[in-house]
């Protein structure tokens, strides 16, 4: 039976968008995730909608506990996970508002825990393939579903993680760009990781919401930019997650 965990940020944490919501506290061996559960259904299909950064966002990208994430999700029951981003453009024809179905990721982060394995046990090491991250049935339903939703979709784009909660220099944007990053976040890398670590097909959609700091013909990224950009699309982010979860087997 198909159970998706959802992970998102402003208002995709909604219960209103579930049928009979239900809200649960875990605890998981690596410690608490970044928020309570809300459980329930859309579509008749069962959901866990787990805030990554907090109800209030009050989580910086560094801090948040992937390993408590995706484990509390695992331990849910959860077949697949769906996940949402708001990220920078690193590609002129990536505008904002434009969403991303990520196939790659570069990890640029130095601070997290990247493997549920702080040691192997005798002779059983575990190393997990990484080259196609990213489900590909999964992006596949994102893509058919945002074509029929007429959404302005880029079908696939490698992402960059960095720390955060700082944005990058012009140096590090235009970095970026040369490695053949298409979009930058604070966010997708550990997450796919964890989740392929644990078995869990991943798969995430980004929503760009400005230019990061490469484009000198306007103004660097700020923070109010991102929340007025993705406030003005959750609508559309939300219509997508709803309209693609009868398509996950």
């Amino acid at each position: 039976m198909v159970k998706i965990g959802i992970i998102g940020g402003s208002g995709l944490d909604n219960p209103d968008i579930l049928e009979n919501p239900e809200q649960l506290e875990v605890e998981t061996p690596y410690g608490k995730p970044s928020s309570d559960l809300k459980i329930g259904k859309i579509n008749g299909v069962d959901i866990v909608l787990l805030a990554r950064h907090g109800r209030h966002h009050t989580i910086p990208p560094t801090h948040v506990n992937n390993r408590a994430n995706i484990q509390a999700l695992k331990d849910q029951g959860c077949t697949h996970i769906l996940a949402t981003t708001a990220c920078g453009s690193l590609r002129q024809e990536i505008g904002r508002g434009d969403f991303v179905i990520l196939d790659q990721f570069i990890d640029f982060t130095r601070l997290r825990k990247l493997s549920f394995y702080d040691e192997f046990q005798s002779d059983d090491a575990k190393h997990t393939g990484m080259a196609d991250p990213f489900n590909e049935d999964l992006r596949k339903a994102f893509i058919e579903t945002s074509n029929e939703l007429k959404l302005k979709v880029h079908e696939k784009g490698t992402v960059v993680t960095i720390e955060g909660p700082r944005f990058s220099t012009r140096a590090e944007s235009n970095m970026f760009r040369q490695w053949g990053a298409d979009v930058i976040n604070m966010s997708i890398a550990p997450e796919a990781i964890l989740a392929n670590e644990a078995g869990i097909p991943y798969a995430a959609v980004a929503m760009s919401t400005d230019y990061d700091c490469w484009k000198t013909d306007e103004a660097p990224v700020t923070w109010e930019e991102i929340l007025k950009v993705f406030g003005e699309n959750v609508k559309k982010v939300t219509d997508l997650l709803i309209n693609t979860i009868p398509k996950v087997k």
